[in-house]
């Protein structure tokens, strides 16, 4: 199975050489890694371009600006679609999502449509959060879960797998959500498809440098998209 890891950057140039390096590491020669980058001020874009010379599963997605993560992720989705890839998965830059558990999520997208690294299933859970901050993400996923109807535990993570059929069924170019909703809505989108899930448990660590840009906010306006989600019944 062909998979494509894909990544997106936005003033990530401190943890880039070392989440690609460490990504590659982790896995085998039909995996390949795709660093969408938002037009970073900061060179991410540039430097992951220098790493791309010497590290041949490596491509790099140039974006005119920033517009957000969902945006980010349907690129590199039509990306992987276009070059016939198997499989995508999804993860953060900054080693929030372990590049270990990646094995795992790989031989799980094997045998399922799409697969969940969850905090929120027995084995799962978060390291160096604040109890507000754990009780947002818990709420939020539980919050998902009732308004929506779908027995997802781990709604608002975002490391998560996807079959190539999954991609070309939930209508990529008909996704509302930009941001945090992102997540929620992709997941709802292709439960709603009827496709086979799994949730793995994972350690979600906080960042090793940079700056979060996760806010309150975010998280709310998110969670206010839901109940428009459910009245459109997407089927």
């Amino acid at each position: 199975m062909r998979v494509l890891i894909i990544i997106p950057t936005y003033n990530e140039i401190e943890n880039l050489e070392l989440i690609v390096d460490a990504v590659l590491s982790k896995t085998p020669e039909t995996v390949s890694l795709l660093i969408a980058d938002d037009n970073s001020p900061d060179g991410t874009g540039r430097r992951a371009d220098e790493l791309k010379a010497s590290r041949t599963r490596l491509s790099v997605l140039h974006r005119a600006r920033k517009e957000g993560l969902g945006p980010a992720y349907v690129a590199g989705f039509r990306y992987a679609l276009q070059n016939g890839y198997d499989a995508v998965i999804q993860m953060d830059a900054d080693f929030s999502h372990n590049p270990k558990f990646l094995p795992r999520m790989i031989d799980l997208l094997l045998v399922k449509d799409f697969v969940i690294g969850s905090r929120n299933v027995e084995g799962g859970g978060t390291v160096n959060w604040s109890v507000l901050r754990r009780f947002i993400s818990w709420g939020g996923s539980v919050y998902a879960r009732l308004v929506l109807g779908v027995p997802i535990r781990d709604f608002t993570g975002g490391f998560n797998g996807w079959r190539a059929a999954v991609l070309g069924a939930v209508g990529l170019e008909t996704l509302e959500s930009g941001g945090y909703a992102f997540q929620i809505e992709m997941k709802f989108r292709a439960f709603r498809k009827g496709f086979q899930h799994v949730e793995f448990p994972i350690i979600f660590e906080d960042r090793r440098v940079g700056h979060s840009k996760m806010s309150l906010k975010i998280v709310i306006e998110a969670l206010l998209r839901l109940p428009r989600l459910r009245l459109k019944n997407i089927a």
